[in-house]
């Protein structure tokens, strides 16, 4: 699994955003389901059809460190390493270390200069008016993936989710109809917001364990 960042840049538009989302509503969200990760379920499922819950977590611990880095502009080993190209571990101090860092990835986009310029993260650089908004969107996509295979409730908030399909739905540059995250799955337009940004990211909201 990788960022959702690098194969729709072509067709995106990188002007500078007039307003920056908050990134705290998000972050705050998978914070709130971490108690509710019993270790009997680390190697559970998930709809990352790759990772288990073990892995999923790890991956939130590194996309949160490196988009801290990727707001601060401290760019190095944590926003040049593809994610994919390194399997998530997950140190046994995780429950003390995902929410500090989903506390500091959230503080670091509302510093002067963080929406400015250019910045990176997985190895791609890019404009940081996108790479908050990318942030967004990993944290409310893979927080769903998280309360899914935990059997948690999850709320991400409206403006994180407005970001995210935003982000995520296709558009007409892109003639095989997929998503950031490869195909889409088809979801009624009337459905909530969150059943269709699931499906943008080419996972089924309908998704339980064991399916």
């Amino acid at each position: 699994m990788t960022f959702a960042v690098p194969t729709r840049l072509h067709c995106m538009d990188t002007t500078p955003q007039i307003s920056s989302p908050d990134l705290h509503p998000a972050a705050r969200a998978v914070a709130q389901l971490i108690d509710g990760v019993e270790d009997a379920r680390l190697d559970d499922p998930t709809p990352c059809p790759e990772y288990a819950v073990r892995e999923l977590l790890g991956h939130l611990v590194g996309l949160a460190t490196a988009f801290r880095d990727a707001a601060r502009k401290d760019l190095g080993p944590s926003t040049d390493t593809a994610p994919g190209s390194v399997r998530p571990v997950l140190g046994n101090d995780w429950r003390t270390v995902l929410p500090q860092r989903l506390d500091e990835l959230a503080e670091a986009w509302t510093t002067p200069g963080a929406w400015d310029g250019d910045t990176q993260a997985g190895g791609v650089t890019f404009p940081a008016a996108i790479a908050g908004r990318v942030a967004i969107n990993e944290l409310v996509i893979h927080g769903w993936d998280l309360a899914r295979a935990t059997g948690q409730d999850y709320a991400p908030g409206g403006a994180s989710l407005q970001v995210s399909y935003e982000l995520m739905k296709p558009t007409g540059d892109d003639p095989s109809g997929d998503g950031m995250f490869g195909p889409v799955v088809e979801v009624a337009s009337n459905a909530p917001l969150l059943d269709r940004v699931v499906g943008f990211s080419g996972r089924r909201p309908d998704w339980q364990p064991g399916n």
